[in-house]
């Protein structure tokens, strides 16, 4: 049984400045709650049911013309069974997105020696990245470093990498990881004359749009 409506916080109500622009938080949340409950084939009285928020809390939330506290927004997630995050989170797929390989993103360096290939959409708003990289025996690939607070994971597949982290050298060989901050110089080098597959996740201390 849910819990009794009458328990429910308000929701915090805004009206814009005339000029001023669109909360985009707001619109975030409603735009989720709509595509969370459309997925479920739910009524604003079925979620309202489930979750505990009334149907005109609901429909308040959903239309961006107010913006639910964390304790409500959290009685919603759990009536849809999602995370909270779910609602704040900016994507233009329903939640599975296939990558044809052939139509992957890639950059390569001039001599062709480095490729780095997207494993994920480009056309979302993100904080994290996933790349396969590849490259050529006895290549190196040099950067000066990301945005502040920026993260790099990498595993080696195939082959041996070295990577340098501020002049610092590190040899991985195949099965091995390193996790580093990449806001700093750093370079990726391939000491052998056969070719390395490293795989990469970057986080961002903030999204990317």
């Amino acid at each position: 049984m849910g819990l009794p409506l009458a328990t429910e916080l308000p929701a915090v109500a805004f009206d814009a400045a005339p000029g001023a622009p669109e909360d985009p938080i707001g619109e975030r949340v409603a735009s989720n709650l709509l595509r969370l409950r459309a997925k479920r084939n739910l009524s604003l009285d079925g979620l309202a049911r489930l979750s505990g928020v009334s149907r005109t809390m609901l429909a308040q939330i959903e239309s961006g013309r107010s913006v639910p506290s964390i304790k409500v927004l959290c009685k919603i997630a759990q009536g849809l069974k999602v995370s909270v995050a779910a609602f704040l989170d900016d994507r233009a797929f329903e939640g599975v997105a296939v990558l044809p390989a052939r139509e992957s993103k890639r950059l390569v360096s001039g001599d062709g020696a480095f490729v780095s290939r997207a494993l994920f959409p480009f056309d979302v708003s993100r904080q994290v990245e996933f790349y396969e990289l590849r490259l050529q025996g006895l290549a190196i690939e040099q950067s000066t470093g990301h945005a502040p607070g920026t993260q790099e994971n990498l595993v080696v597949a195939q082959g041996v990498l070295e990577i340098s982290v501020n002049e610092e050298r590190f040899l991985l060989g195949t099965g091995d990881s390193i996790l580093f901050f990449a806001d700093q110089p750093h370079s990726y080098r391939n000491p052998a004359d056969s070719d390395a597959v490293a795989y990469l996740v970057t986080t961002y201390a903030e999204p990317l749009d």
